[in-house]
């Protein structure tokens, strides 16, 4: 069984890389190679201004000593159980089906938060509470192992490389205010509501719930891609616009390099706030900017 999974593990990572290559190669034939980096206007920059950053941050993560053994106890006996198949394909479902809907719907608002508080917070809420009521040991990727002071705020340095690159160094992003002039108040709340919507709960969904459980399924590296494709591809409800190919071509282009760096970020330490820091800062740091 366990040879099983490791075949499937890289037929996965083959084919999740096979993806990602394949988006971007089709995006520079088109001749254009600009993506849109926000889903308030259309504005665009050159992908390669997103990959940049990204690919510096794992490298610098590669780089750290090695974590010890990514699947803990509790992890392990719910592998055993049978169940952490259970929740790794109701998520994997749930995460398509956000996906699939996002994009029938057209992606305005409220239907994106609607969408999102019910499918990425609602099914695994009621996945959880039923499938753990009677199983042993509980799902967590961080708790079980003891993570010292160096380990907890090492990750600062590929954190703080990732937002000196993407944010102020010439591959940054053009700063841009809320529109109409919009008051300190309405900012804040503004900052927080989509922190809590957008960075808080994806991060929740798609590496602590999702990636765990597939890394622990079919490994590290497959994990890591699968959370990141399907982390990618749902913001063509909100992002896309044009024929679907090109939509999704620049959008898994754009998007899946950043969401490995995310996953990696998990994966390799198991804390929360680096991935809650760049992924807040994807969506607040242009704001911020203009403000300054």
């Amino acid at each position: 069984m366990r040879n099983k999974t490791r075949c499937l593990g890289t037929v996965v990572l083959v084919a999740g890389l096979t993806t990602i290559a394949t988006c971007a190669v089709a995006l520079l034939l088109t001749g254009d190679g600009e993506v849109r980096y926000s889903a308030d206007h259309g504005d665009t920059i050159p992908v390669w201004h997103r990959w940049v950053p990204a690919l510096v941050g794992i490298a610098l993560i590669r780089l750290m000593p090695p974590r010890p053994s990514r699947l803990t106890a509790p992890e392990t006996a719910l592998r055993q159980a049978g169940i952490l198949w259970i929740e790794a394909l109701v998520l994997l479902a749930t995460a398509m089906l956000f996906v699939v809907g996002l994009r029938l719907a057209g992606g305005g608002e409220p239907t994106h938060t609607l969408l999102k508080l019910s499918l990425l917070l609602g099914v695994p809420a009621v996945l959880f509470l039923t499938v753990r009521r009677r199983s042993p040991g509980r799902e967590n990727g961080a708790r079980g192992s003891v993570i010292g002071p160096w380990r907890r705020w090492e990750p600062a340095v590929p954190v703080a490389a990732w937002l000196v690159l993407a944010y102020a160094s010439p591959l940054a992003v053009p700063a841009r205010g809320l529109p109409g002039g919009s008051d300190a108040v309405t900012l804040i709340a503004t900052v927080v509501i989509v922190f809590a919507v957008n960075s808080l709960l994806e991060e929740v969904f798609y590496r602590r719930w999702l990636q765990t459980r597939w890394e622990a399924l079919l490994g590290a590296w497959p994990g890591i891609v699968v959370a990141s494709l399907l982390w990618a591809v749902w913001h063509i409800g909100i992002q896309g616009g044009g024929s679907l190919p090109i939509d999704l071509a620049s959008i898994v282009a754009s998007h899946s390099v950043q969401g490995v760096f995310l996953g990696y970020l998990w994966s390799r330490y198991r804390v929360m706030w680096p991935i809650l820091s760049v992924h807040g800062a994807m969506n607040a740091a242009p704001i911020a900017i203009a403000l300054l």
